[in-house]
């Protein structure tokens, strides 16, 4: 199975390299310990959520806000807006800028969704991590390093590739979001050995694409 990427668009990347106590606290940051902020919009939510992981693993930055916007990018609230505003903290403003050349860099040639149809009128986030950083390590209650298949699809396609994807290896849902979420998909954290995990993701991206083009099936 061969799927079509979907690259993300990075819309905006700024620093803050000495932020305000009360800026730093608004958006979850500690000013006893951070006083830099780093801020990135994109146009894939999912993808964005893996990239400041990845920053947790190769620079001292800490995810403080990651959210994403409702009913997704193309009804965003402004041109640079995107889909997801994340923001990064640390001590030095230099631990930022590698944080961020990380956010972008994964965001470049690692994660984004697939065309799961013909017409690229659905997506699919069928996305294996190896090793968990420190934020989505977090969010999914597994341990730093732990291996996760990122799962993410429309509701129906979703609901029938996660049971598909829990059957097809051995894996558990560390974490389910049932649809709807803010971008109107569903989701889920499967966790597991690396090769489990990536069996899982394999059947989640194929009922997908069946889905997609059997929908009355």
């Amino acid at each position: 199975m061969i799927l079509e990427p979907i690259l993300p668009t990075i819309l905006s990347v700024r620093r803050i390299p000495n932020a305000h106590p009360d800026v730093l606290r608004a958006y979850g940051a500690d000013p006893a310990r951070h006083a830099s902020l780093g801020l990135l919009t994109c146009d894939q939510d999912d993808p964005t959520y893996v990239a400041l992981d990845e920053a947790t693993k190769q620079a001292n930055v800490e995810v403080v806000y990651a959210r994403s916007f409702y009913a997704g990018s193309a009804h965003a609230s402004g041109r640079l807006s995107g889909e997801i505003l994340g923001v990064i903290a640390a001590s030095d403003p230099d631990e930022i800028d590698e944080g961020l050349k990380a956010v972008v860099r994964c965001l470049e040639h690692d994660a984004c969704f697939y065309s799961a149809d013909d017409t690229g009128s659905i997506a699919v986030f069928p996305h294996v991590i190896a090793s968990l950083g420190h934020y989505l390590s977090a969010q999914a209650g597994l341990a730093p390093a732990s291996s996760m298949a990122y799962l993410v699809a429309p509701p129906m396609e979703g609901s029938l590739g996660l049971d598909a994807a829990l059957k097809a290896a051995d894996v558990v849902a560390a974490k389910i979001f049932a649809p709807p979420t803010e971008t109107n998909f569903t989701a889920a954290f499967l966790s597991g050995e690396l090769t489990a995990c990536q069996a899982a993701a394999e059947a989640y991206a194929e009922t997908v694409v069946d889905v997609a083009n059997r929908p009355k099936a």
